[in-house]
C-alpha cells in the first residue's frame, strides 16, 4: 500500500498529530497543555527524552524533539530517521494517518519527516500468506504548515513512488524478474509516466553486435534485453540529452567462475543500477522536468551451462573493441559497456552508469554512500556531490589516475575484463572508461543497492538508493 503525503488545511483533517521541533523552548500551549510542556521540558533536561507520546484516548499526540546538527544535511537526515521511527509505532498500533506540523522548524524539516515515515513503511510482502496481517496500515500523512507549497508536497509524492518502484525491481525473485519480465514492467513504467520506449530482442541486439551483452548471456535459457527510455518534453533546457545507463543483470551467478556460500543469496539485487535508472527517468518525467533524459538498460541473467562463456574466451564489443574474459564474474562491466558504446551515438551532454559492480566498492566505503569516478565531467560531479549531500545518499569522489588503466591490459586482447584485488572499484571504472567518449560519471552503488537488515527508512532489501540522488541532480540542471 503507497502512502499519500497530503497538504492540510486544519490539524483536525486527520485524527493523529505530531508536532516537531528542534528546541523544548519553541513548544506553545494549544495542542498541548502547559502540563504537558512543562512535563516535557523537565523530561528533556533531567532525561534527555526526544519523543513524548500522549494517549488522547481516541487519538494520539506526538512530540518529537530532533537534533538539530550544524550542517543542514544532516538535521534533515534526522527528521527523516525520526519519522521513520514514528511510522514504526503508528503501524505496530494500526493506526491509518497523521498530521505533521511544527513549532518553531522550517517546512523543509517537516516534509523530509513526512519522506522518511513514507519511504519507512514500504514492505514486500507479497509472497506471504500472512501479508493481510502483517501489512502497514499507514496511508495519508497529512503537513500543515503556511511554509510547505503543494508542489513540493507533489514532488515527495513522486519520489517516493520511484523509490518503491525500484525497490519492488529489486525485491522481486529472478523467477519472476527475467530480462524480458522486467523489460515488461519498464513498459508499464514509461507508460504511467509518458516516456517513449523501444525494448530491443535479442535479434536487434545480434544486429548491434553488443557482443558483452550477448557473452553474459549465452549460459542463460531467457533471452537478453537492451531497453531504450527516453523523456524529451517540448520544452527542454538541455540541447544533448543527459544519459543513464543501468547495469540489469537480473541474477548473477558468477558464471563458470560461481558465487560461493552466502555471496549468491542476494543477487536477485544486481539489477539495481537497472532499476535506479529506471526509476529516475520515470519520477523526471512524472515531475515533467524541462530536460531530455535517455535510459539506457542492457539486461540479462548471468547463469552457466555448457555453452556459457568461459575465462580465456575473447569477445568483440559493441565499439569493436576486444576483450580477454579473465573472470566470468566481471559481467556487469560487459554489458554495461556495451550501452555505454551504444549512447555515443545521442552525441550526450554526460553519461551517468550505475551498478552494483565491485565488493570493493563495498569494502571501501559500506553502507553509507556511493562510489564515483569520472572522465571530462569535473563540473557535473562537485554538483553530484552537493545533491548527495543533499539528499544525504552521499558520493564518494575516488581517483581516475591513468595508471589504473596499465592493470585491464591483456597481452591477447584489447583489454581483460578483471584486474587485480586492489583498487577493483577503480580498475573497473577505467575498463568501462574505454567504452566512452563522452562527460561520464561512473557510479558503483554495491554497497547501498540492497540492505540485508532493516537500515532505518531505507528498509530491508531494496533500499531505491540513488534514484533521490538522481533527481535532485537533475531538478537543479532544469
Amino acid at each position: 500500500m503507497m502512502v499519500k503525503i497530503n497538504k492540510i488545511q486544519d490539524l483536525k483533517e486527520l485524527s493523529n498529530v505530531v508536532i516537531l521541533t528542534t528546541k523544548v523552548a519553541s513548544l506553545t500551549s494549544g495542542i498541548l497543555s502547559p502540563t504537558e510542556i512543562d512535563y516535557i521540558s523537565e523530561s528533556y533536561k533531567t532525561c534527555k527524552t526526544d519523543g513524548f507520546d500522549f494517549d488522547r484516548l481516541g487519538y494520539w499526540v506526538f512530540v518529537r524533539i530532533v537534533k538539530d546538527e550544524n550542517e543542514i544535511s544532516k538535521t534533515l537526515e534526522n527528521f527523516r530517521k525520526s519519522g521513520d521511527g514514528l511510522q514504526l509505532f503508528l503501524n505496530s498500533r494500526k493506526q491509518t494517518s497523521i498530521a505533521v506540523t511544527g513549532s518553531g522548524v522550517t517546512g523543509g524539516y517537516l516534509l523530509a519527516f513526512a519522506e522518511g515515515m513514507a519511504l519507512g513503511t514500504y514492505q514486500f510482502i507479497k509472497y506471504r500468506k500472512d501479508k493481510a496481517e502483517k501489512g502497514n496500515t499507514l496511508q495519508v500523512i497529512g503537513v500543515f504548515s503556511d511554509d510547505v507549497a503543494a508542489s513540493e508536497v507533489d514532488e515527495i509524492n513522486i519520489l517516493v513512488s520511484a523509490v518503491c518502484k525500484a525497490r519492488d525491481l529489486v525485491n522481486e525473485p529472478a523467477m519472476q524478474l527475467n530480462a524480458v519480465k522486467m523489460a515488461q514492467q519498464f513498459v508499464e513504467m514509461a507508460g504511467e509516466a509518458g516516456i517513449k520506449i523501444e525494448v530491443f530482442n535479442k535479434k536487434k541486439i545480434e544486429s548491434l553486435k553488443m557482443g558483452g551483452l550477448l557473452a553474459v548471456n549465452i549460459g542463460s535459457v531467457d533471452p537478453p534485453t537492451f531497453t531504450v527510455m527516453e523523456w524529451k518534453p517540448k520544452v527542454c533546457n538541455n540541447d544533448k540529452p543527459i544519459i543513464f545507463v543501468g547495469k540489469g543483470v537480473t541474477y548473477d551467478t558468477g558464471g563458470l567462475n560461481i558465487k560461493t556460500g552466502k555471496y549468491m543469496e542476494t543477487m536477485k539485487c544486481d539489477m539495481g543500477g537497472a532499476a535506479m535508472m529506471a526509476a529516475t527517468i520515470y519520477a523526471a518525467a512524472k515531475a515533467k522536468l524541462p530536460l531530455h533524459i535517455i535510459a539506457l538498460i542492457p539486461a540479462t541473467d548471468n547463469r552457466l551451462n555448457g555453452n556459457a562463456y568461459a575465462s580465456g574466451d575473447v569477445i568483440t564489443m559493441h565499439n569493436g573493441l576486444t576483450v580477454e574474459v579473465i573472470n566470468t564474474d566481471a559481467e556487469g562491466r560487459m554489458i554495461l559497456a556495451d550501452a555505454l558504446s551504444y549512447a555515443q551515438k545521442y552525441d550526450p551532454e554526460l553519461v551517468i552508469d550505475a551498478a552494483t559492480l565491485t565488493g570493493s566498492a563495498q569494502r571501501a566505503i559500506g553502507k553509507y554512500g556511493v562510489v564515483a569516478m569520472h572522465t571530462g565531467a569535473c563540473e557535473a560531479m562537485q554538483e553530484l556531490k552537493k545533491s548527495g549531500d543533499a539528499v544525504y545518499e552521499r558520493v564518494a569522489e575516488f581517483p581516475f589516475w591513468d595508471e589504473y588503466a596499465e592493470l585491464m591490459k591483456s597481452d591477447i586482447a584489447d583489454l581483460v575484463n578483471s584486474g587485480p584485488p586492489e583498487a577493483g572499484m577503480i580498475t573497473a571504472g577505467k575498463f568501462l572508461e574505454k567504452f566512452t567518449e563522452y562527460p561520464y560519471i561512473h557510479l558503483d552503488i554495491a554497497g547501498v543497492a540492497f540492505a540485508e537488515s532493516r537500515d532505518n527508512y531505507r528498509g530491508l532489501g531494496g533500499t531505491g538508493f540513488g534514484v533521490r540522488l538522481l533527481f535532485d541532480f537533475l531538478k537543479k540542471q532544469g
